[in-house]
Parts: C-alpha cells; structure tokens; sequence
C-alpha cells in the first residue's frame, strides 16, 4: 500500500511569494463577508459556517477569533471588529488592492463602533481612536505589524486635550501614532525617531519618557512630522480614514514581510494561511498613574509553576512593555498598587485559563482605574514549563492525559534534555572574575556558549557558517528575528520577561538574559561595557561568551557544559510513563558503549538496535592492532592480530550485555571499508617525504637506521592504502562483501559476541544477543556468511558447555535488499532498516556531497520538501521500507523489523514508522525520550 505523507507540524511549508499568484476574473468576491465586530460570533457561524474552533481561528486569526470568544464570556473587551484572513489573501490576489466591498464593510464596521462606543471617528469632540492590529491562526508574537492611536490628528489632539485636561496624555499619544505610522506604514526607520526622544531627555536631564512634559511630547509630535517629509516627500495623514485604510493595507503587506516569513518557515507555519486585522478602540494606559498597561501569563512560561507571571507599567502604552524600552515591573506589584484590579485581573485569567484549558498569554490595559482585557491565546512557554504545565493539568483534571501527551512536541523533550553548565563551573568563573551579569531577567532556560555579535544580520551570517554565536542586543525587535534564530543565546540589556527577545526565544528554546542594566550596549563601535564589582570589562565582537538562561547570569569566555539530570524531571519522568502505556512501538537506542547504553536504559531504552563494532576499533589503543591486522601479508599475521582484537572486543560486548539486562542487543558486524582505518594516501606521501628530507641530515648509523625502519613501515601501509584504493569505496568492499572475502574478521567478531554473551549469562544476567549482517544485497551473501557464524556458535557452545539463543539478522540499506526482501528473509530472522544509506543509495547521492553542493537549496527552493536525511522521504524509501516488511513477513511471519538510522529519532519518520507496522525505532541516548513521546503521538493521531 501507499501511505500518504501526514506531517507532524502545523502544515507543510508553502514556498508561494505574492509574485505568483493569480489575481481572480469577475467579482466571485463581491458578496462575501469580510468583516465580522467582536460581538458576532453567532453571525460568524451562522454565515461561515465553520466546522470547529480551528476553522473560526482561520478565519478571523487566533487574536480575533480570542476577542470574539472574550466578548462573548463578558469578560471586559474594548469593543472592535476583524478583518478576515480571506480578506488578506485576496488582497494579494488582486495584487495588493482590496476585495470588492471589503472597505465599504470595513467603514460600515467603524459605524457599528461609533454607536456602540458613543463616539465618533475623527470627531473633534468626542474622539474615537482605534489600534489596528494582525493576528494569523497561529500565535507569531511581534512579526507583523501594530498601528495604535488611529484617529489622532491636529484637531482631535486639541479635542482631546480639552476634554481629558491633560495635554502630556495627549501629545505622547499623538507621537505614539506618528512613529508607528512612520516605521510600519510609511517605512521610514525608527532609529531617528528614538534618537529625537533621547536628545530630549540628555537636553531635560531626565532618564524615562515619562519624565517629558506636555510640551515637549508636541514638540517631538512635530519633528516627527517633519521626519515623515524628509524621508517621503509627503505629510503625515490627517485625515482618519485614510490612517484606517493605510495601516490596514500595511498589516496585510506585513504577512509577507522578511521577519513574518523567516518566523514561518523556523516554525513550519504556511505561508497561504493570511493574517486578519483587528481594529479595536483604543484604551489608553498612558494617562497617569491611575493607568497602565501589561502583559502576563496565567501560569509561568519559564517553569511551569502555577502563578500569574508577567510584566506591567503604569503610565504607558502597550508597546512600550513588549518592546523591551523601559525596564518592566513584575505583576506582583500590582497587587499593592492596585488591589481591586489586581483581584479582577486573576479573576479574569482564571476563567480564561478554565475555559481554554490552557495557560493563557494576557495584554490588558488599566485607563483611569478600569481594566480592560486586550487579547488572550495560549502562551509561549518553555519546554520545561511546556510539560509541567501539560501534566499539572491533566492531575487537576481539566485535561485528559491523552490531551497531556499531545500538549508537548517532541522538540520540547529534546530542548529539556540541552546540556546545562555545572555549578562548580560557574563558582570558578566567579572566583576567577569572569562573571558578567550577576542577575538579570532569566528570560529563556538553558546554557549557550558563543561568540558575540551586535545584529541580527552578522547573526545570521556567522551562525550560516557554522559558528555558536550569542546576539548582543540593547533590545531586540521583530526584524531580528532572522538572527535570533541562527543565535545559540540571546542577551539584552533592557526588557524584562514578557519581552519580545524573552518571548521569541522560549518560543525556539533559545536560552536568553535580559534587561542587564548593568551593560552599556555599543551596537555601533561592536562592544559591550559590563560594570563588575567596582570595575569596568570590555566585551568586543567575536569575544565568547556563556550565558544561562535559567539564573540570569553571563560569563565572559567559554563555561564548560554538563549532561541534564533526566532522573529529576519528575514531570517528564511522569509524561513519558503515560507515553508508554499508549505507544505500539519499541524503543532502542544506538550505543557502542557501556556508557552510552546505561545513560540510554536510564532514558526508558528498551534494547540496543545499533551496536556499531568499527567504532570500538578506533581506540587509540586498539588502532594499530587494527592496521597490522589490514596490512598483514599473510593469513597467519592476520589472524595473529585478530586474536589481539579478540578480548577487547569481547569486553565491549559484555559490558553492553550487562547494561542491557534482559533487552535485545543487535551487534552490526564491522561494515566501512578497511582504508578507514588507515591513514590517507596524501598523509602518508608526505610523512614519507618529509622522513627522507630529514635522512639527508642524520649523521649516527642508530638514527639513519631508525629512520630506515620508519620509511620501510610507511611504505608498507602506503601500498596497501594504493591497494585498498576504490573508486567509490562506499559501494565497494565493505560490510557483508568484506566478511566473505576475510571470513577470519566474521569468525573474530561472532566469537566475540557470543563468548561475551556466554559469560554474562554465567553471572544469572538476561542476555539476548543479535547478530546483524551489514550491507547484503543478496540472499546468498547471507546464507555465506550464516554457515560462519553458525560455526563458530557450535565451537563456543561446546568449549564452554552452555549455549545462548541469538538471532542472526541484516541490515537493509540497499535497494536490491528491500525489492528481495522475500528472499532475504529465508536466512534473516530480523531487519533493521539503515535509512541513512538506504536513503543514499535510493536518491543516488552521497550525504555529504549533496549537503555541500545542492541539497540544502534543494529544500529552499522547494525542489524537495524536506532534506531526505533528516525526515524519512515516505513517497521512495519509505515505500522500499513498507515493501520490505511485508514481503519479509510473508516469508517469515511476525518477523522482528525496525529502523536503525538517524530518522529513528525524528517525530515524522517515527510516525511513519508507525503506520507501516515496525516493531520499534532506535535512536542516539539523547532522542529516547523524544522517541517515546513521538511513538505515543503516532497512536493518538491515527486512532
């Protein structure tokens, strides 16, 4: 059968630009409904007619579909209405011009608010001011764009100031709607709007904006107006409705803009999904202590403990919480400020989080004393807080643990599991001066070790190059975050834990410290100042640095990092035991060692599916043996160094035996080409001439002699290097082929394994060993090599008196394996599929080669969907893998089948896995719990 391709994220990337789409004939649209105001949720199905919450979130976005559902609680909203999603994409379609009818609804709606509101747009006397606002189905938190204050203009400041009395009010309002009008709509940069306010207040020697006057606010109000000029040739718009017009076309235009596309495409979001606009009336936290503003979480996004967790300013607006320019106080605070609206606002998140079922990401605004509720949706959180929050509300009920398990994506167990720096390697960089910051906002968990750059674009670029890189920022905002996600850290200087660099970098698990105000940020001389105990520190570009997100602190220099302590994840311990009595498929782990197979059991490994014997060879210990063993002239020399080989294999297998007490261990027998472990060719002929250059200066007999014997013995291996030389040595003599040729490394190696199963079983221990034949392409080449191994398991049995059960089995990793699968299984009791060369030698490309040259522009550009070596590709391999196990089984029913290669870690290809009836997946240690995670959630996606 075929399977069809079933994506594990939120919908497979669409490559479409506006450039190629198709603008439609006729007016198909001019009936259609674009525009729906907060309190028509009913109107919403009653004419879209939408099947569930997800299609309502599509159509009016997940900020307008929230809003709606708000209103509809009673919870207090400012009354508003959205533009649809539908509405943005035919805009594009009619090449960035609106549909038929959706301005003239867009004006009716501003109608239905003037009566609702008691006011009037553009009315010197009772003013209506609106936001305009995106909002796409799913959260992209700063990546398009915001317009705040519509409406304002000279005359309604002058209404304004007369009604409220307060001219600072108004006038940084004013301002407010200039700058954003500005940078959004106009495109205009922001930095000479900011340095304009800065000079103000070095010229007033104050520290905060709120420290200007009235006077100084209409001051700047026209300096930015002048700004508009300078830079457009044109006058800031008076008039209110083409504000409205200009700044919804802006936040459609946004959908498409680098930041909103870099931001779908890290986080698999189609780009044909369009964004809504919500026009809202405006609430202003900017009108005196009585008033303010805020953003906070109904649970904490860094941990997961149950408490209301965020930010809040009073006297301010909106954006200047989450743009990180002033320095935030914790929502605790508010409590003492504010009591009666604290008491209101937990009432307010705690019906929000019971209706959602979920923890809530809340803005609200407080104006003279009334709070209002701006926007609510299911919050960004850390993977730490991600599966606490998951498990504490399945115990409190509100959720099932099947909905628990479903909460947490794979890549959120895998961010848990990131190294952490150890404590005494932090008290030593302490005690050694290299401490930086202290205790700033510990805004995103986790240990990052980089170099530092101050933008986003040298970011971006180091980080394409392969370096670690930590992005220095005094703030970071929406266009850096191309940046942000190349950065391996991010640290700021301002903003606090609702910030926009804190709530991007949970979002990607990107460790992040901000609002260090002990720094003094030079973006333009490429350097940072830290004050440290009296003294000052210089941080240039390129410097390294270590930051930990989970205390707060930065070190100059690079901190070493640890291992995770698994066992004291109690809530993921208790989410992965809930996967486990849900998920069909096995998990085992890749491992070579000892080590790596106890980490990998105390991870939940339930066997090994990957013992690879060639790294065990590579010890340093152990190499030349392995080289005397290839460069043997004779049999006899090489069996000679075979029996060297011998007890230190044997060790190996026992060591991985006792690690894996009643679990399966495949043991794949050796498979690269012998050159591998030889030095290359080019080394060789220039060790050799380097050896004969240094001849010509010996003058003792002892020396030229000892050089003599170095340049015999360099010259040996260098022959036999030449004679092992292959054109394609991938495809050459290597695995199954260099057992038959050398049948003395097959009898080494199944002696090895089988003794050291022999004596592990003497010690009362559970041992089941499995065989794995490397690379066979025929069924011949099995049954060859099956009368070896059997063999020398009747010789071990009878010397020690016991005998072991052990499967014999292969790899399929060829074409030929898969298509004969039938046959192959007359002689294989299992398979383990190696999608890693299987996928090579299907697409006919080599890894590497493909990585470095075209692959990677491949998925860019759409040419492939995904790289093949990182997601399994279901529409060919996959279909050799599906091939296989059913022809394997019709030979030999029930047979053991599972997959070995690096997609056995990766949520999609387990899924597939799945679907087609594989027995279990392996993977590294660390992706064990990612794996049981994601075998669990292929049960509950296809029940």
């Amino acid at each position: 059968m075929l399977l069809p391709f079933m994506p594990f994220n939120r919908g497979e990337k669409n490559k479409m630009t506006v450039e190629n789409r198709t603008a439609p004939q006729g007016s198909e649209h001019s009936e259609t409904v674009w525009v729906y105001l907060f309190k028509e949720l009913d109107r919403v199905y009653e004419i879209a007619k939408p099947a569930d919450w997800e299609d309502v979130q599509s159509l009016l976005g997940g900020k307008g579909a929230n809003l709606a559902r708000m209103t509809s609680l009673d919870v207090p909203v400012p009354a508003g209405f959205t533009v649809t999603t539908e509405a943005c994409n035919a805009y594009m379609d009619y090449d960035r011009n609106f549909p038929p009818n959706m301005w003239q609804q867009e004006v009716e709606a501003m109608g239905a608010l003037e009566g609702i509101t008691g006011k009037k747009f553009g009315d010197s006397t009772k003013p209506l001011l609106v936001s305009c606002r995106s909002g796409g189905k799913f959260s992209m938190p700063g990546m398009m764009d915001t317009v705040l204050n519509i409406g304002l203009n000279d005359d309604t400041a002058r209404g304004m100031v007369e009604i409220t009395g307060d001219a600072r009010f108004v006038y940084d309002s004013y301002r407010r709607l200039v700058q954003m009008f500005a940078s959004v709509v106009l495109g205009v940069p922001d930095e000479p709007f900011e340095e304009a306010i800065e000079q103000a207040k070095s010229v007033r020697g104050v520290h905060d904006d709120t420290e200007l006057t009235a006077a100084e606010w209409k001051e700047l109000t026209e300096r930015f107006k002048g700004l508009i000029r300078s830079f457009t040739d044109s006058e800031f718009p008076q008039d209110p409705y083409k504000q409205l017009e200009l700044a919804t076309r802006a936040v459609f235009n946004s959908w498409f803009g680098k930041r909103a596309v870099d931001y779908r495409n890290a986080t698999n979001i189609s780009h044909d999904l369009g964004t809504a606009v919500n026009i809202q009336t405006v609430v202003f936290g900017n009108m005196g202590d009585a008033s303010g503003t805020g953003v906070a979480f109904t649970r904490n996004p860094v941990d997961g403990t149950r408490e209301i967790y965020g930010d809040y300013l009073l006297n301010a607006q909106g954006e200047d919480v989450v743009a990180g320019i002033r320095n935030t106080r914790p929502i605790a605070q508010l409590k003492a400020e504010m009591p009666g609206v604290f008491g209101e606002f937990v009432e307010i998140c705690g019906k929000l989080e019971s209706f959602y079922k979920d923890m809530q990401d809340v803005e609200f605004t407080i104006e003279r004393g009334k709070l209002w509720m701006l926007q609510t949706r299911n919050g960004k959180r850390t993977a730490r807080a991600a599966i606490k929050i998951a498990v504490d509300l399945a115990d409190e009920k509100m959720i099932t643990r099947d909905e628990a398990i479903m909460r947490v994506t794979p890549e959120q167990v895998d961010m848990l599991l990131h190294p952490q720096f150890g404590g005494d390697t932090k008290a030593e960089a302490t005690q050694a001066g290299r401490r930086l910051v202290e205790k700033a906002v510990n805004a995103s968990p986790g240990a990052a070790v980089g170099v530092a750059a101050f933008d986003a674009d040298t970011a971006e670029r180091w980080g394409n190059e392969g370096k670690d890189v930590i992005m220095v920022r005094p703030e970071t905002r929406p266009d850096d975050v191309h940046g942000m996600i190349a950065a391996k850290g991010i640290l700021t200087s301002k903003g606090g834990a609702t910030s926009h660099a804190a709530v991007v970098a949970r979002q990607f698990g990107t460790p992040a410290v901000c609002g260090a105000e002990n720094l003094i940020i030079e973006v333009g001389h490429r350097l940072f100042i830290a004050a440290v105990a009296g003294n000052t520190v210089e941080v240039r570009e390129g410097e390294w640095l270590s930051i930990d997100g989970g205390s707060g602190e930065v070190f100059r220099g690079q901190l070493e990092t640890r291992d995770p302590d698994f066992e004291h994840e109690a809530e993921l311990i208790t989410l992965l035991a809930w996967a486990d009595e849900i998920r069909r498929l096995g998990v085992r782990t890749n491992a070579d060692y000892p080590a790596d197979a106890e980490r990998a059991r105390r991870y939940g490994a339930e066997g090994i599916g990957l013992c690879r014997t060639e790294h065990m060879f590579f010890q340093e210990e152990r190499l030349p043996i392995m080289q005397q063993m290839i460069t043997a002239e004779t049999g006899a020399h090489r069996k000679a160094a075979l029996d060297q080989l011998l007890p230190m294999q044997r060790g190996d297998f026992e060591g991985l035996f006792r690690a894996m007490d009643g679990c399966p261990v495949i043991i794949r027998l050796l498979d690269p080409p012998l050159h591998e472990f030889l030095p290359s060719q080019h080394a060789l002929v220039q060790e050799l001439a380097d050896l004969k250059v240094q001849l010509q200066h010996f003058r003792s007999m002892s020396e030229i002699d000892n050089a003599l014997a170095q340049v015999r013995e360099k010259e040996d291996i260098l022959e036999r290097v030449e004679s092992l030389a292959e054109s394609n040595p991938m495809l050459g003599l290597r695995g199954d082929r260099l057992g038959i040729m050398m049948p003395e490394i097959t009898e080494m190696q199944a002696r090895a394994i089988l003794e050291a199963a022999v004596a592990v079983s003497k010690e009362g221990l559970d041992v089941k060993p499995e065989i794995m034949i490397p690379l066979s392409s025929h069924v011949n080449e099995l049954t060859v090599l099956k009368k070896v191994v059997d063999e020398v398991a009747r010789k071990v049995f009878s010397e020690t008196g016991t005998t072991v059960k052990f499967l014999y089995g292969t790899m399929i990793e060829l074409p030929r394996a898969a298509l004969t699968a039938d046959e192959m299984a007359r002689e294989a009791e299992f398979f383990s599929f190696g999608t890693n060369d299987l996928t090579q030698t299907t697409f006919g490309m080599s890894r590497d080669d493909a990585e470095a040259k075209f692959l990677i522009d491949y998925v860019k550009t759409g040419v492939l969907p995904t790289n093949p070596f990182q997601e399994l590709d279901r529409g060919g391999v996959g279909k050799l893998v599906e091939m296989a196990v059913r022809l394997g089984r019709s030979t030999r029913p029930g047979m053991s089948c599972g997959i070995c290669g690096e997609h056995g870690g990766e949520p999609n290809s387990i899924e597939f896995c799945h679907l087609v009836g594989l027995d279990y997946v392996s993977c590294s240690p660390f992706r064990v719990p990612v794996a049981r995670l994601a075998a669990a959630q292929a049960v509950l996606n296809h029940r």
